[in-house]
């Protein structure tokens, strides 16, 4: 079923009497509203297979290749899963992405995944511009809680995966223990790799409510400038420029091919 009205005025509804409060660094954010990823594959054309009494939420792409799971009653720590199965010489992938994840960093994700793939710079070029430290294996971010990690080839593999933690402070060598995690398969498309990246090391802040559930304690929250309605209207642009995009995409697809013009063959009409 396509993204309803009502459904967005839900959300206003929800985002308009909380005052919002400007909340970083990111990776300790919280998880948001999980409507931010849900309403954005709705209006790329994304429709629900799951139980609609179920606390569950499948979503199936139209081409039916993409499924995310969303089972916030899962008994592991991954309450997000993305697949994708393998089309002729296209590899599948899978992906997954634990409770707190923030919400509008996996939406970057999937707000990818539904568009045609762009010209983006590496990944490590998006984290070290934003001040994350370059380290052999991977990156740490400037509190050195979330460590992204770009695993080397093994036996069992010949692509590197990707894999995210963010976890309390430790002692010594000895790491706290895990907020979230994030894993992305040696398969998953780099610029999906590079959208999650970019927005989860965006030095912009989040947008969380009063007493509205963060990542950690330690997560700083300031009052915004911006007014619940202000949230509540950029959710929305966002939904139309999606819808807009997918609608753009279909007519792509359903276009006839053009018929280059021929020269004309015909005879003169015979005498009688």
């Amino acid at each position: 079923m396509p993204l309803s009205e009502r459904q967005l005025a839900a959300f206003a509804d929800k985002h308009a009497v909380q005052i919002p409060y400007d909340t970083s660094p990111r990776h300790l954010a919280g998880p948001g509203d999980a409507r931010h990823v849900t309403h954005g594959l709705a209006a790329a054309g994304w429709n629900a297979v799951s139980d609609p009494l179920s606390a569950e939420i499948i979503l199936a792409s139209p081409d039916l290749r993409h499924r995310l799971q969303f089972d916030p009653q899962s008994r592991t720590s991954a309450w997000w899963r993305l697949r994708a199965e393998p089309v002729g010489t296209e590899p599948g992938w899978y992906a997954e992405f634990g409770e707190l994840v923030p919400a509008e960093v996996l939406a970057a994700f999937t707000d990818a995944l539904t568009a045609p793939p762009p010209q983006q710079p590496g990944p490590w070029q998006q984290v070290t511009s934003a001040g994350w430290h370059h380290e052999p294996d991977g990156a740490r971010s400037p509190d050195s809680m979330c460590h992204i990690e770009l695993r080397p080839l093994s036996e069992f593999h010949d692509r590197s995966s990707w894999h995210i933690e963010t976890r309390e402070p430790g002692q010594g060598e000895f790491p706290g223990p895990r907020i979230w995690h994030a894993y992305l398969d040696e398969h998953t498309p780099a610029h999906l790799v590079s959208a999650f990246l970019t927005a989860l090391t965006d030095r912009n802040p989040l947008q969380r409510g009063m007493f509205e559930r963060t990542g950690h304690y330690s997560a700083v929250q300031e009052p915004s400038p911006l007014r619940p309605q202000q949230v509540v209207d950029a959710h929305v642009t966002r939904i139309k420029h999606l819808r807009a995009q997918a609608r753009s995409a279909r007519r792509q697809q359903t276009k006839p091919a053009t018929i280059p013009a021929r020269a004309s063959t015909a005879q003169p009409a015979a005498r009688r």
